[in-house]
């Protein structure tokens, strides 16, 4: 299963390399182009990839080696930390196959097997001893936590489930429901600096692109991401004071 792991480490970024180079048809900028939404970020934001793989696959490397081989939790979370890594290889090609529906299960599928992970590694004692798979696990579940919703507003409009001229009311929904499995996962993360760093990226990268985007209710989304990201670091605070 360690092994596993690391083959699904290695295979994200060769994927997203042969997704980006359009071997499974129009990149991922290019379709979400297609479909503007409310909750979309900047362009600059999706560079995190980068960061999350490499983080990925070291903790994959380490996790296979030495005697973490043999650590009772790592071998607990392998599992799941592969089907999060498959996961997450896989929506690639199917967002660029114009999957919507199937993205949405693959993304909230991701995001729930890594989040566990997550907050697993979280517990008292846990991080420290495994820092490396908690920094790597919270950053990624942290960057589907808001690429979920990202990805599930995208197919309500692929789909026009709901109108594309008036938006700002069911974004609403969307940024309530998110802030809620925000609130909800760094509560079980006991006030996760990781998972706030990598959420506030995302959230200050959706209030530049909107700040300047061109639909109804535009500059609403984008200041509603920035109380999101305030009401996170407030209770992060809070909850490491309460932990210390």
């Amino acid at each position: 299963m360690r092994l596993l792991v690391l083959l699904c480490a290695i295979a994200m970024p060769v994927i997203a390399w042969l997704s980006q180079t359009g071997v499974f048809g129009p990149d991922q900028g290019t379709i979400s182009d297609r479909y503007p939404t409310l909750l979309v970020a900047a362009g600059y934001a999706f560079s995190v990839w980068g960061l999350i793989f490499l983080l990925d696959l070291l903790y994959a490397v380490w996790q296979a080696t030495g005697t973490r081989r043999a650590d009772p939790l790592l071998g607990r979370i392998a599992p799941v930390a592969a089907l999060g890594f498959f996961l997450t290889a896989i929506w690639m090609p199917l967002f660029s196959a114009g999957l919507f529906w199937a993205c949405v299960v693959v993304i909230f599928g991701a995001l729930a097997s890594l989040a566990w992970c997550a907050v697993q590694l979280s517990r008292p004692g846990a991080a420290s001893r495994h820092r490396l798979a908690w920094l790597a696990l919270s950053i990624h579940a942290g960057w589907l936590s808001l690429a979920a919703f990202l990805n599930l507003a995208q197919t309500i409009v692929a789909h026009g489930l709901l109108p594309t001229g008036r938006m700002l009311g069911w974004s609403l929904v969307l940024w309530a429901i998110s802030a809620v499995v925000l609130l909800t996962l760094n509560w079980r993360m006991r006030g996760n600096i990781a998972y706030l760093a990598i959420a506030c990226w995302g959230l200050f990268a959706v209030w530049f692109k909107q700040t300047d985007w061109p639909l109804a209710g535009a500059v609403t989304s984008a200041w509603v991401a920035i109380a999101i990201g305030v009401v996170l670091a407030i209770q992060t605070v809070l909850l490491r004071l309460r932990h210390r």
